[in-house]
């Protein structure tokens, strides 16, 4: 199998690790330089191209899938739309009027679609309440996701990530030192996040379907500092609660709204497909990054 990987960074780099260590051809496609030399360090091809250029994507060969997991590097909604929208456009009817197309698309979106459900538990057939402008943005690209490949003879699927974290990404001194915001925490470790992807490729999995990708566990966020203070020999940070934070003038208005979306996102569609987690919970996840504090 052949792939090429859209937006190839920290996840896209793992997958495109993965895939070659199971026998298959991965492509990373970035803009950059840098971007153009992690992925060759990381072992597998690299191609220049840009989602949002159409005939720059002409220098990706002919796959068997596409993951287009492109950035808009933080930046605003309209950003946001001209890579997650448009972009994906472009890719689908790119590859899609090609003498061979691909057999199917993975598209990597987020749980902040989900909006606020009060601490409840939200899976794949929970309505979508996007909370803010870029989150409508993601909640509409996924809808392109699925309905546009299918206008070319090949299938979408989408993989709805949890928050993200892997070496680089801990984050610890936020919980050892706080002060910590109650809420809960929904997350995945990016070997997780690229190996879900992986195996519903190799498995033929999802065709015209949502997964979430998450890990067994959500978090209480004040339970997940005590544990890694606990874990690393360190007294309780301080916390504070959801309404203390939103009494803060300097707070955002993304920042605001982000505290008040409380969710737990359930994986159990995903471990009904077989999917076997290497990072089951945030124990596991954040072992490696603990010893290397306490060392």
């Amino acid at each position: 199998m052949k792939v090429a990987i859209l937006g190839c960074g920290h996840v896209g780099l793992e997958l495109g690790r993965q895939l070659e260590s199971n026998g298959h051809d991965a492509i990373g496609v970035r803009r950059s330089d840098a971007g153009l030399e992690r992925i060759e360090d990381a072992g597998f091809e690299a191609v220049r191209a840009d989602v949002t250029d159409r005939e720059s994507l002409a220098a990706i060969p002919d796959v068997d899938a596409i993951v287009f997991s492109a950035s808009s590097g933080g930046r605003g909604a309209e950003a946001a739309r001209e890579v997650y929208v448009e972009g994906l456009r472009t890719a689908i009817d790119a590859f899609g009027e090609r003498d061979e197309p691909p057999e199917r698309l993975v598209y990597t979106s987020s749980t902040g679609v989900y909006g606020d459900h009060d601490g409840d538990w939200v899976d794949e057939e929970t309505p979508l309440e996007p909370a803010t402008a870029k989150t409508d943005v993601l909640a509409e690209a996924e809808r392109v996701a699925i309905e546009r490949p299918p206008q070319h003879g090949f299938e979408g699927t989408v993989a709805r990530y949890a928050g993200l974290y892997c070496p680089g990404r801990y984050r610890l001194e936020r919980y050892l030192e706080g002060p910590v915001t109650e809420g809960y925490l929904n997350m995945v470790h990016r070997d997780d996040a690229a190996g879900s992807v992986r195996f519903l490729l190799e498995e033929d999995l999802a065709r015209n379907e949502v997964v979430l990708v998450v890990d067994d566990e959500p978090v209480d966020r004040w339970a997940f500092a005590d544990w890694l203070t606990e874990q690393a020999g360190l007294e309780s940070p301080p916390k504070r609660t959801t309404d203390d934070r939103l009494a803060d003038d300097g707070l955002s208005e993304a920042a605001r709204r982000r505290l008040l979306t409380s969710k737990r996102c359930s994986n159990d569609k995903l471990r009904a497909l077989g999917y076997e987690f290497r990072y089951p919970t945030f124990r596991e996840g954040y072992r490696d990054a603990l010893e290397a504090y306490t060392g």
